[in-house]
């Protein structure tokens, strides 16, 4: 189990009372000797949710049985008792049980218990609650952002911690879009960092936290940490995830086959720390690996007759960051970019959300490299553009409408609207991408926008200084509200508080 450094907290702004008000729970210090029961050490999650269902999540601090209780009703009245997984070393703690045959539409509340394996004692409990996903024409709200504790900005006691969580969850969403980086394994944290202005961030802590990821066990201690904020717990007890990944989940702008020339990492090979850090993504994370084409990330979800989700994997399947800017390059690969039309193509849903990791037109470099979809280059698509124009040329010949872009990535919020009318070609319709982070970590941007799809920026919230840190008022994200009776597509962009920066309605 991931233990919190003691001393690192006592100097990150103390310990007992005002730091769990703050934010932090401490796991290890509920139990003091071999003879106390389990304890649920990160609290709950759900996630992929459906119409009938989700999957929940937990980890105890021994192996034990995971317990849960189903209801309708929050005093768990004719509660369902169901026996999830035992949970062992093997997966460090952490279990997942699929629910099922659960009303459409509907709030569901669990209660989770983890149960010693000689049945003689218990955890205490942990509640919480999602809903189901709708059939009809039901109103839909979810939020979406991404990028947490990166750039050296970790869980800060005197703030509250990572309080855009909170935010979110007073918005009430019916589901989080988690568009990736959603642990930054590459990115150690100090116990404290002195602001240009005087002030002192201080930062929780903990073994893991203080190198970059190689081993298992490191990658493990990246998810460990996040979970240690309150208003993570919070959010993920009440509001269901659907969690992709992008870079830092393994190292920054990493590509498969990549050799490291970093002198932080003993193991350069990142195909075997992808291999690591994917093995914790899936066991920290509530993802049904059924549910995923490959059993990896990309995947879809229908939510009422409105909105469908399509989960991208732009970071397992891509070429090379050195590859040639001008030839036919892949972000996708070949199977996921055939899999994302046929799925639009067959969607019933008024709105097709594609969920990407990398924004299309933004140019992300890598040194002198091209990290992200846009190359940089004028004119006909090239390079990964190429697999990217095909799927838009392809949307176009079959007439798929109301195909709405959502990702995060580049660290600050904007509305992109691509038109054939600006474009180098004009075989595709125009379409709409929104940018919506960090959620808790260092801002930047804007970044330039690449003119292959004829993009606009229509909107552009960034920091006027790169790495702005979380005090600074730049943490964002944003928000899809669907109209169940109009089918109507309304879009906000807020700043970590919740307030809303700019909208936009769009008509199905």
């Amino acid at each position: 189990m991931t233990e919190l450094n003691r001393r690192a907290l006592l100097r990150a702004g103390g310990i007992g009372a005002g730091v769990v008000a703050a934010g932090v729970v401490l796991p290890g210090v509920a139990y003091a000797t071999p003879k106390a029961r389990p304890v649920l050490t990160h609290g709950v999650q759900t996630g992929d949710v459906t119409s009938d269902g989700a999957i929940l999540w937990t980890r105890a601090d021994r192996p034990s049985r995971m317990l849960v209780e189903v209801s309708r009703d929050p005093s768990f009245r004719h509660a369902r008792c169901l026996r999830g997984p035992v949970l062992t070393p093997t997966t460090d703690g952490t279990g997942r049980l699929r629910l099922t045959g659960l009303p459409a539409g509907d709030e569901i509340h669990y209660r989770v218990r983890a149960e010693d394996l000689d049945g003689r004692t218990a955890s205490a409990p942990l509640v919480g609650s999602f809903r189901t996903a709708p059939v009809g024409r039901a109103d839909v709200r979810f939020t979406w952002s991404g990028d947490v504790a990166g750039q050296g900005w970790g869980i800060n006691p005197d703030i509250g911690g990572m309080t855009a969580y909170a935010a979110m969850l007073a918005r009430r969403p019916d589901f989080f879009l988690h568009s990736g980086d959603t642990v930054y394994a590459d990115g150690p944290l100090k116990e404290s960092v002195t602001l240009p202005d005087g002030r002192v961030w201080r930062n929780v802590v903990t073994p893991e936290k203080l190198k970059v990821a190689e081993t298992l066990a490191e990658y493990r201690g990246q998810f460990a940490y996040n979970l240690l904020d309150e208003n993570v717990r919070a959010f993920a007890a009440r509001v269901p995830s659907i969690v992709q990944w992008d870079d830092h989940e393994v190292t920054n702008n990493w590509y498969p086959g990549e050799i490291l020339d970093l002198p932080q990492y003993t193991e350069k090979r990142v195909d075997v720390l992808a291999a690591r850090a994917s093995q914790a993504f899936h066991e920290w994370q509530p993802i049904d690996q059924r549910r995923a084409a490959d059993g990896r990330v990309y995947r879809s979800f229908a939510y009422g007759k409105h909105v469908e989700v399509f989960v991208l994997d732009m970071r397992t399947y891509k070429d090379a960051n050195t590859a040639d800017k001008n030839g036919q390059g892949h972000v996708l690969g070949e199977r996921q970019a055939r899999w994302l039309v046929d799925g639009l193509t067959r969607s019933r849903a008024t709105w097709k959300i594609v969920a990407a990791d990398l924004p299309i037109g933004l140019i992300v470099p890598d040194g002198k490299d091209i990290e992200g979809v846009a190359n940089g280059l004028p004119g006909a698509p090239a390079g990964r553009e190429f697999e990217l124009a095909w799927v838009l040329r392809t949307l176009a010949r079959r007439n798929i409408r109301n195909v709405v872009w959502l990702t995060a990535d580049v660290h600050y919020t904007a509305a992109h609207h691509y038109s054939p009318d600006r474009a180098a070609v004009g075989d595709f319709d125009p379409f709409w991408e929104f940018v919506s982070g960090p959620l808790h970590a260092g801002a930047f941007g804007p970044n330039v926008l690449d003119p292959t799809f004829g993009p606009e920026a229509v909107f552009v919230h960034a920091p006027p200084v790169a790495n702005t840190s979380p005090l600074e008022g730049f943490q964002h994200f944003g928000e899809v509200q669907v109209d169940g009776r109009s089918g109507d597509l309304t879009v906000y962009l807020r700043d970590g508080k919740g307030t809303s920066l700019w909208s936009k309605t769009l008509k199905a």
